[in-house]
């Protein structure tokens, strides 16, 4: 089985900037190699939703907000990091390398 990453993102209108996350997150943890699933809390609801399984298989799991998203009880006991959306999308490929390093993934 591969490297898991997964994420949430979510902000107060749940429009462009959580999307923009979505996908810049997306996007630099395939260029390093993981699974992912990323979770979008938006105006339109819940899309893609992690599971409990999801969770629990994830080496990796980070949360872009700018709002406490639903569901936080399902994390309980997980290590979580958590960034802003603009970094997430400014700086993606930066931030998994950071917590990488802080896990000792390679």
């Amino acid at each position: 089985m591969g490297k898991k990453f997964i994420g949430l993102c979510a902000c107060t209108m749940g429009l462009a900037h959580t999307f923009m996350a979505a996908e810049a997150l997306e996007q630099a943890a395939k260029e390093k190699g993981y699974d992912v699933k990323i979770e979008t809390q938006g105006t339109d609801g819940i899309k893609n939703k992690l599971t409990p399984q999801d969770i629990e298989e994830a080496d990796i799991i980070l949360h872009a907000v700018a709002v406490t998203p639903e569901g936080m009880d399902r994390f309980e006991g997980y290590e979580i990091y958590e960034v802003g959306l603009q970094d997430a999308i400014k700086n993606s490929k930066g931030i998994i390398e950071e917590i990488e390093e802080d896990l000792g993934i390679k």
